[in-house]
């Protein structure tokens, strides 16, 4: 996803504005998806690759605010620059603390708006590869039996071969083979790499079982 192309979408009701950013953004290279509204958006979707919104604050139906609010409480990740012709300070706040990039009030500088939208942009680029790097991680510890998804458990808590063995009622070269196995099918080079592999996973640590 991160090698599609960059996208910047323009939601303002106003078509003379909507035009005019439009003709700004794609004179530097971005490619550009003008809409009227957020129900436009919806229709749409988000595209693949990285992507900004430039979102006009008042909108017919519903508001800028109230999308970003709708996109949190979604758990949808989008970077936003709030563009406005009637900012005050409560409404800035609000913006900025909803994770806007940037709440610009018209007229504001070519300049403002095209360094906002990059920094959307990288920001949006840096989520992507992350949850793709994420997937892969999730792709290959479904790849694990469930022996080497409990062996691997006890590994990254720091527990020996031994110890591991007697948690799991099997001899230590058991053990040893399946940590073979789990470092191999995670693409892991060390104990401390598959520590932080299970660590993005959130993988619960196991409670080592009690023995009488």
């Amino acid at each position: 996803m991160t090698d599609a192309p960059a996208t910047v979408i323009v939601i303002d009701d106003d078509p003379e504005i909507r035009e005019a950013l439009g003709s700004l953004l794609r004179s530097v290279g971005f490619a550009v998806n003008l809409l009227a509204s957020v129900g436009d958006f919806l229709k749409s979707g988000r595209p693949n690759g990285p992507t900004c919104l430039v979102l006009d604050v008042r909108l017919p139906g519903q508001s800028g605010l109230d999308f970003q609010l709708e996109l949190s409480r979604e758990n949808i990740q989008l970077p936003i620059v709030f563009i406005t012709g009637h900012g005050d300070i409560p409404m800035t706040v609000q913006a900025m603390k909803g994770g806007a990039v940037e709440f610009l009030t018209k007229p504001f500088r070519d300049q403002d708006l095209l360094d906002a939208v990059h920094v959307g942009l990288a920001r949006d680029r840096a989520w992507l590869e992350n949850e793709q790097a994420l997937a892969t991680l999730r792709a290959r510890f479904d790849s694990l039996t469930p022996r080497e998804r409990e062996v691997m458990a006890l590994v990254v808590t720091g527990r020996l071969n031994k110890q591991i063995a007697g948690d799991l009622g099997v001899s230590e070269i058991t053990v040893k083979v399946h940590r073979g196995q789990v470092m191999q099918k995670m693409g892991s080079k060390s104990l401390p790499e598959l520590a932080r592999m299970a660590d993005k996973l959130k993988l619960a640590p196991r409670k080592p079982q009690a023995h009488s």
